[in-house]
């Protein structure tokens, strides 16, 4: 597909690899689904969007599992992962309905799973949802956030890694 200007867009595995170059932070999307099971998915595409209305948005692969679920006026979770909780990033990628299973989580305020020992939480409700490309973008209004001193796992070059603060 050609642009205006007459550029190709860039080769979709090379695209994959040059925004790999740019660190994030990892999260772990928590939600209850429509027969009252926890459901969750690791996602590195998360932003504050806002800070007056606070807002997050996260991008989820249209063919996940969790999208049918994430609907205008639903609560989610954003579990921002800790440095020593790589093994749950790699959970919650994998093998849908196991996901849960020996992970320990309590429900929010809002209800929706929130996982232990991770650096940081938010409560969001869906408040916008738009498919872009290949994605949703699900945008949030942050009912809640809670912090912890734990560092957060970041990822980068396809590897985790951690932050910690210099000072």
């Amino acid at each position: 597909m050609a642009t205006s200007s007459g550029c190709s867009p860039c080769d979709s595995l090379r695209f994959r690899n040059a925004c790999g170059k740019f660190p994030t932070g990892v999260t772990v999307t928590t939600l209850i689904d429509n027969a009252g099971a926890p459901r969750g998915i690791s996602i590195n595409s998360f932003t504050s969007v806002s800070l007056e209305p606070p807002l997050i948005l996260v991008c989820v692969n249209c063919r996940s599992q969790i999208i049918p679920t994430m609907t205008i006026g639903t609560c989610f979770g954003i579990n921002v992962l800790s440095s020593d909780q790589q093994f749950l990033a790699a959970k919650f990628s994998c093998h849908w309905e196991n996901r849960f299973a020996s992970v320990r989580w309590r429900p929010g305020k809002t209800g929706v799973p929130l996982l232990d020992g991770v650096a940081a939480v938010l409560e969001c409700r869906v408040v916008r949802r738009e498919i872009v490309g290949d994605h949703v973008v699900v945008f949030g209004l942050v009912l809640t956030a809670t912090l912890t001193e734990e560092p957060p796992l970041t990822f980068a070059n396809r590897a985790y890694g951690s932050f910690r603060a210099v000072g």
